[in-house]
C-alpha cells in the first residue's frame, strides 16, 4: 500500500487548486514546505502557488503557526490543512 499525506484546501486555496484536496505519495516523512512545493507543482498552472505562501497550516488538529516549514515533520497518513487568512478577521 502507498503512503500518502492528505492535502486539503480551504477558501482561496480551494478556489485557486480547483479540488477541496490532492494526496501526495511519499515513502516516508517529508517537511511541511516539501508538502507546500509538492502541492503548489501539483496546480502549477494556477494561483495556488502564490496562495499558499500566505496560508497557515494545521498538521491534524496541531496548527503550525510561525515553525520554520523546513523544520516541521509531516508523517505519512496525516493531513496538512491549508487556511488563506479570512476577510473580517483580526490581525
Amino acid at each position: 500500500m502507498t503512503n500518502v499525506i492528505e492535502v486539503r484546501y480551504w477558501a482561496a486555496a480551494k478556489s485557486a487548486a480547483g479540488t477541496p484536496s490532492d494526496q501526495i505519495e511519499v515513502d516516508g516523512p517529508l517537511s511541511l514546505a516539501e508538502v507546500v512545493r509538492r502541492a503548489a507543482a501539483l496546480h502549477a498552472d494556477t494561483r495556488l502557488p502564490e496562495v499558499l505562501k500566505v496560508c497557515s497550516a494545521l498538521i491534524g488538529d496541531r496548527p503550525v503557526g510561525s515553525q520554520d516549514p523546513d523544520a516541521v515533520e509531516v508523517e505519512p497518513g496525516e493531513t496538512v490543512e491549508f487556511l488563506p487568512p479570512f476577510a473580517g478577521g483580526s490581525e
